[in-house]
């Protein structure tokens, strides 16, 4: 039996029973393995741009599964896959431009897929920025705690699922209080949808923000730049809307207006 990693198993716990899958930068090609082993997709694509990776699935296949023939193929993003070919498509452990580059490459291919659970490695803000300037919609994201980081998890739908993708649409323009100009920097860089979720992690997560941006403070004073008053007002603002948040996900003071 395949045993996922915390992460592998949020992304496999997002797919449903019989949905068919294409995991794009497959790597060592556990993800789709286990969603084929437990049943939960009838049909799986490991796809990967190296030679490498796909060496290393080969290995874990040839160990695991040594009766069985997966769909295995090398290339650049979706360009291995046929349009429409899969229900769903995972891109994940990427940078998060990178993941933005791969869904713009084909527009006509990209919406040719049902939905994407994307897992960027950082660039998360510009990702989801991307995905609503191109009307994508975020349906549902996740945190999961990686070693000393916290990977986000996002569930999105290309546009054929309207019912779904209004139930939980990220382009709402009020946060609880906080008026948001298009797609508000804090909405796009902390998901509103795991404050209505009451995501376990999300206290936690606002918190380690918290302390990088104290620690960048320091940092600041400490330096001698000419628009030195200006980025410590802007670092000392960040930390207080921060904190502010952080104390909206310890109280569930939080709303969708």
């Amino acid at each position: 039996m395949i045993k996922l990693s915390a992460r592998l198993q949020t992304i496999a716990d997002l797919i449903r029973r019989g949905e068919t899958v294409a995991d794009i930068g497959t790597d060592h090609g556990f993800l789709p393995m286990s969603l084929w082993e437990t049943g939960k997709s009838p049909r799986v694509v490991l796809s990967d741009i190296r030679v490498g990776p796909l060496k290393k699935a080969e290995a874990n296949i040839t160990k695991h599964f040594p009766d069985h023939e997966f769909d295995i193929r090398i290339g650049n993003g979706l360009k291995t896959l046929k349009p429409g070919e899969v229900d769903v498509v995972v891109i994940a452990g990427m940078g998060g431009l990178l993941i933005s580059d791969i869904l713009g490459d084909d527009p006509n291919r990209t919406r040719s897929f049902r939905r994407y659970i994307l897992q960027p490695r950082n660039a998360q803000k510009r990702l989801r920025a991307w995905l609503l300037d191109n009307g994508f919609r975020i349906a549902d994201e996740a945190l999961v705690r990686e070693g000393k980081y916290f990977c986000e998890i996002i569930s999105v739908v290309s546009g054929n699922e309207s019912t779904e993708a209004e139930s939980s649409n990220l382009q709402i323009s009020t946060y609880n209080g906080f008026k948001i100009t298009e797609y508000g920097d804090m909405e796009l860089e902390i998901s509103p949808l795991l404050f209505i979720k009451k995501d376990p992690l999300l206290v936690e997560f606002i918190e380690n923000k918290i302390r990088i941006e104290e620690k960048i403070l320091e940092k600041l004073k400490a330096g001698a730049k000419l628009d030195k008053p200006y980025k410590i007002k802007r670092s000392e603002d960040r930390i207080d809307l921060l904190k502010e948040f952080r104390k909206r996900s310890m109280s569930n003071e939080y709303e969708y207006e």
